[in-house]
């Protein structure tokens, strides 16, 4: 394993420690560093600041996991996601209460627009899916989630996943 990635685990894994206890908005990057006895420079060497950390999080534990070279459909790609929120729920939990600029719902939301719209096209390929019906469905399946995983007792990934092809196929 090359240090660079060793670096940023031990970073990650200091953040996540870190919110366990503490609101987000109160950790800064001397908390974390001290976390990992890492100095501020060794942070700032990967990351531009926590938000950026938090979507390297995401990027290294979901998306660099998912099989390359393989095509897989949309819902495979949310069976995995909910698998994913569902196993580290007490870390997205809160941070899907992260509002604003950088926020990891912002960059989620960079992430599934992509998805949605070939999704939606691929439902209407008679008309384009507009900007409107696109943004509507990334803000609902972003509300979505953070409802789901606020539940003190949420749904399997599976009954989840159900439930959201349900709701989509009334549509």
């Amino acid at each position: 394993m090359a240090d660079s990635y060793i670096t940023k685990k031990a970073l990650a894994n200091a953040l996540k420690e870190l919110m366990a206890d503490i609101p987000f908005a109160k950790i800064n990057i001397s908390h974390i560093c001290d976390k990992c006895q890492m100095n501020r420079k060794s942070f700032y060497y990967h990351f531009r600041d926590k938000y950026d950390l938090i979507n390297w999080i995401f990027d290294t534990e979901f998306l660099q996991t998912l099989p390359h070279g393989k095509i897989i459909t949309h819902w495979e790609l949310i069976c995995g996601l909910c698998d994913y929120f569902y196993r580290e729920q007490a870390f997205y939990r809160k941070v899907f209460k992260i509002k604003g600029q950088n926020s990891f719902c912002e960059y989620f939301q960079s992430i599934l627009t992509p998805i949605l719209e070939r999704e939606l096209a691929t439902r209407s390929p008679d008309r384009a899916a507009t900007p409107f019906c696109v943004h509507f469905y990334v803000d609902a399946f972003i509300c979505t989630f953070d409802r789901w995983l606020s539940d003190k007792e949420p749904d399997t990934p599976a009954r989840f996943t159900e439930k959201l092809r349900t709701c989509l196929a009334i549509m």
